[in-house]
């Protein structure tokens, strides 16, 4: 696509590009993303495949998955009409039946025309138990830093004089009803290194934003310091904060309240690497990510809350579950009789029920499902009413309703069949990676697909911050890839969270050559039985995944015929410097240290890519407004391959935060665009 050779090898050459709205910047962007368009959008098959994922996107028969709030279900949804978006919500009775009559809370697209705003809607936090008095996150454009501006749920209007905050980072959550706890930009020395708050502060309602009062203060170098509240069984709110003081280290503290006045924070003696999580029957839940006391990495324990708050100890820890060495835990939700968990068993999992007897906990297997994923949806601690949604490869997402008080299930709402599953299979398989480790992987593809070595395939992973790559029902992925003769592979690489966390912490830092040799020994397995050939073979993956694109096309060019590398981190020498960066040295380590920064150097992509190798030609996707993972990565890079001479395709969307696209019809032109690539490059391939 772009073939000349010019200067800018050195890293200063190209730091323009870390300039978002820069006018030379903006203009590369544009010139790449013209030629890139130009090229897949004229391909007959753009247009048609554009037109099946708006069709899915925009279907109305999508699961309108809700939160459950006093009897009421509420739902955000977006169709070819609610392009930006609308707040909603109906009676259980309602959301049950077959026809739901919804009831309108706040219309973004309305809201964005009056007000000449790009708004794309972040959320809600609502104050229980009448879930009246809300905050509503919005974000221009789709960054991460957003406002927050008070909303009365009942009268369905603003709150004239009310609570609002400025565009930042953080945010706000209710303490009572006239009184919110912020954690914002307040200006010069309340932000971290990593751009997150660092003041813990209490504003009272009438008060000015800047007047609220700091209660706590972090360091710099921290993540994040983020406020909140822990509602007790009795209705009591305690205020909780968290430290953030590395990604996966946090000091937890309750701040005691005297007649309205704040007391000295008070240290949750817990360990660093451990999550606290909700309070049932008494039990504060914790999660442990190191070995403590007698208990195991993984574990999940729980310990008296009254007992703590009465000297600021923890005395008697008791166990609730402890996964084994092909298990972990996925995720629970509280009920007002119940803790539902689930747990999954070499990446497929399973829903169980927990209780405690005032001595011990007790669990039983709930039935659902089987041979994919089951997840604990929307969940309330004051109601035993529980969304759980089920779903495989191949089996469209099912959402059922869970009455943890009588223990009945109800099928709540099913997605239809958006592709031909019938003469498809998906199959588990474990490739060796090089230290030994056996690495589980999925293969989706057609009863007919034969071992030839021919077959267009799409090897998708990620690998970081613990998060487990579960078996998913993808519209898009079955018709656009699977339908068109595509076979789909999902890699359970190390660096995720799909046994636990030692699988994650695995990969850190200096071991993380662990995680890229795993999905190379997928890749090579793939080959080995003859699935498909390099020259056949693409791989995808985003933001931390699009960092393993970066080392993966690099490291072994001659594995891959495509590569789709979406908001990526490729520059590892500066990543700390760039936006949300300085958060994620624990999970990869520090470019000033000697040891991890020689490492680093190692691995980054962009200090990688040569002007004599052959690489595969590279679709780079990110967004000018993702203010998580700087765009200057992927600008940077597609400077350098192309001082370099080699070939790469490029698109920038100009809104959209993360996940590169502000609104449906902009996420169904992108994936259109992704596909058009891999068909041109895999199936097209001769």
């Amino acid at each position: 696509m772009i073939g000349y050779t010019a200067p800018g090898q050195t890293d200063a050459d190209h730091l323009y590009l870390e300039e978002v709205l820069g006018d030379k910047a903006i203009a590369e962007v544009k010139a790449w993303n013209e030629s890139s368009l130009n090229r897949l959008t004229s391909d007959p098959r753009f247009a048609v495949l554009e037109g099946q994922a708006l069709e899915i996107l925009n279907s109305k028969d999508k699961i309108p998955y809700v939160s459950y709030r006093n009897g009421e279900t509420h739902n955000f949804w977006q169709d070819a009409q609610s392009v930006r978006g609308v707040w909603r919500k109906s009676s259980l009775e309602s959301y049950l039946s077959a026809d739901t009559k919804w009831e309108t809370v706040l219309d973004i697209d309305a809201l964005a025309t009056a007000e000449g705003k790009n708004w794309v809607y972040k959320g809600n936090d609502c104050l229980s138990p009448e879930y009246e008095h809300c905050m509503v996150s919005l974000s221009d454009g789709g960054k991460d830093a957003a406002i927050q501006r008070e909303f009365n749920a009942r009268t369905k209007s603003w709150v004239e004089g009310g609570f609002i905050t400025k565009e930042s980072k953080g945010g706000s959550t209710w303490l009572d009803k006239d009184t919110q706890l912020v954690g914002v930009d307040f200006g010069p020395g309340t932000m971290t290194a990593s751009g997150y708050p660092m003041t813990a502060r209490i504003w009272k309602r009438g008060e000015a934003l800047g007047s609220a009062q700091e209660f706590m203060r972090g360091e710099p170098s921290d993540v994040g310091l983020w406020t909140g509240v822990h509602e007790r069984a009795d209705g009591g709110r305690e205020i909780v904060v968290t430290r953030a003081v590395t990604f996966y280290d946090n000091e937890v503290f309750w701040v005691p309240r005297k007649d309205g006045v704040l007391q000295k924070p008070v240290k949750f003696p817990v360990p660093a690497k451990s999550n606290l999580g909700s309070e049932f029957k008494g039990q504060m839940l914790l999660t442990l990510n190191e070995d403590w006391r007698t208990f195991k990495t993984g574990d999940l324990v729980s310990f008296s809350m009254d007992d703590f708050m009465a000297n600021g100890e923890i005395g008697t820890v008791n166990l609730v579950y402890r996964p084994d060495a092909r298990s972990s835990m996925n995720g629970y939700g509280q009920t007002k009789s119940k803790i539902l968990m689930s747990i999954s068993r070499d990446v497929t999992s399973a829903a169980y029920e927990f209780d405690w007897d005032d001595k011990a906990w007790r669990s039983r297997p709930l039935d659902f499902p089987a041979n994919g994923t089951v997840a604990i949806g929307a969940t309330n601690d004051k109601e035993d009413i529980a969304f759980i949604n089920s779903e495989s490869f191949l089996s469209p997402s099912t959402l059922w309703t869970y009455d943890t008080g009588s223990g009945v299930k109800t099928k709540a709402k099913g997605l239809p069949d958006w592709f031909d599953a019938s003469n498809m299979v998906a199959e588990q398989f474990f490739a060796t990676s090089k230290d030994g480790t056996q690495v589980p992987y999925f293969v989706v593809h057609s009863k007919a697909t034969k071992l030839d070595g021919t077959n267009p395939t799409l090897l998708y992973g990620y690998g970081g911050f613990e998060a487990s790559m579960n078996p998913s029902y993808s519209a898009t992925r079955g018709k656009l890839w699977l339908e068109q003769g595509g076979v789909y592979v999902l890699a359970n690489i190390r660096g995720g969270g799909e046994y636990g966390p030692k699988w994650h912490q695995a990969g850190l830092k200096t071991n993380r050559q662990r995680i890229y040799d795993d999905f190379i020994s997928v890749a090579e397995k793939l080959i080995a039985d003859k699935i498909t050939a390099p020259k056949h073979l693409g791989i995808e993956g985003g933001s931390n995944g699009g960092l393993l694109m970066g080392v993966m096309f690099t490291q072994r060019p001659d594995l891959f015929n495509a590569v789709v590398c979406a908001v990526p981190l490729l520059d590892m020498l500066r990543f700390d410097q760039l936006l949300a960066g300085a958060s994620w040295v624990g999970e990869y380590g520090s470019p000033a240290d000697p040891v991890e920064g020689a490492f680093l150097r190692k691995i980054s992509p962009y200090h990688n890519v040569k002007a004599d190798v052959k690489y595969p030609e590279v679709f780079f996707l990110t967004s000018t407004k993702d203010d998580r993972v700087h765009p200057g990565h992927a600008r940077k890079m597609a400077r350098r391959m192309q001082d370099q001479g080699h070939d790469f395709l490029y698109y920038e969307n100009i809104d959209g935060g993360h996940s590169a696209a502000a609104n449906l019809k902009e996420t169904a032109k992108r994936l259109a665009l992704q596909h058009i690539y891999l068909l041109q490059k895999l199936r097209d391939a001769k």
